[in-house]
């Protein structure tokens, strides 16, 4: 409990230094909206003991999604802590105690996944971000499995690319880039099956009970792998676009939790030929 309530502690003044900065730079569209959540996540991952280990690049290019696995509420900080970006979430979210505010605060798109009408909206946001020099991180299996599986990517969504193509006078392509996460060790332990749901977050595992184990017991190893960038043009099809990350972040996956580097993958630039955008143009 003294562990619990420290940890507790040390988040909340962390928020209350921080938050200040971070309405600054939203009311005034500063750099501030992009460096204070990389600040906070990076102290937080520190504080709850969660150490990261990172393979690969994140793509510089823009404007630039990012296409991710989702295996427990840990994955916002994790990829928070590694990257500026903005994440795409179930509108319930915004409601959530605490949770809700810092979404929020983190620049969120909110989706209403019951609404089919509703997905032409997000994908709006979605490019209106990308344009506006943001990379936006998608979690396409649309809901959190137990981080040893990689459930099918949902490509609905990823017609955001499309929008962010044709609404803008200044692209003619965007950069996907697949990054995946595996969580390899808790208290210094090997996950495996066993100890999976200590640390993934998903089915009817309830969220403060699940939050307050992962508190209690410290010490979570996470592997970020980020796969190859490709940039995709106005001939792409999304569900192509979808088929490709999802394989890319199951190889990476699976490398990761068997402590191997991953696969090589196919050449980008043979896939964004294949889209019809010359490689090098």
């Amino acid at each position: 409990m003294i562990r619990i309530a420290f940890i507790l502690l040390a988040l909340v003044f962390l928020f209350l230094v921080l938050v200040p900065f971070q309405i600054i730079g939203i009311a005034f569209d500063s750099s501030l909206q992009r460096s204070v959540p990389v600040l906070f996540h990076r102290m937080a991952c520190k504080i709850l003991g969660v150490r990261i280990r990172e393979i690969g690049e994140r793509t510089q290019d823009r404007p630039a999604l990012i296409l991710s696995n989702h295996a427990s509420w840990l994955d916002i900080s994790v990829l928070g802590a590694v990257a500026p970006l903005v994440f795409v979430s179930k509108s319930e979210v915004a409601n959530w105690p605490i949770f809700g505010m810092l979404a929020k605060l983190q620049r969120t798109i909110f989706i209403e996944r019951e609404r089919r009408h509703k997905t032409g909206d997000a994908a709006q946001s979605m490019a209106e971000r990308l344009r506006g020099g943001d990379a936006v991180l998608l979690f396409p299996e649309g809901t959190s499995s137990d981080g040893i599986r990689t459930l099918p990517f949902r490509s609905a969504l990823i017609g955001a690319v499309h929008h962010a193509i044709g609404d803008s006078s200044h692209h003619d392509r965007v950069t996907v880039q697949p990054v995946s996460l595996a969580y390899v060790q808790f208290g210094g332990i090997q996950i495996g099956r066993g100890l999976r749901d200590k640390v993934a977050w998903y089915g009817e595992t309830e969220l403060v009970p699940h939050l307050l184990g992962v508190i209690a017991q410290g010490a979570v190893d996470v592997t970020v792998t980020w796969g190859e960038p490709v940039a995709y043009g106005m001939n792409a099809d999304r569900k192509q676009i979808a088929r490709d990350a999802e394989n890319a972040v199951r190889r990476m996956t699976a490398a990761a939790l068997r402590g191997q580097p991953p696969r090589t993958q196919t050449s980008p630039e043979t896939q964004t030929e294949a889209f019809g955008v010359p490689a090098q143009a």
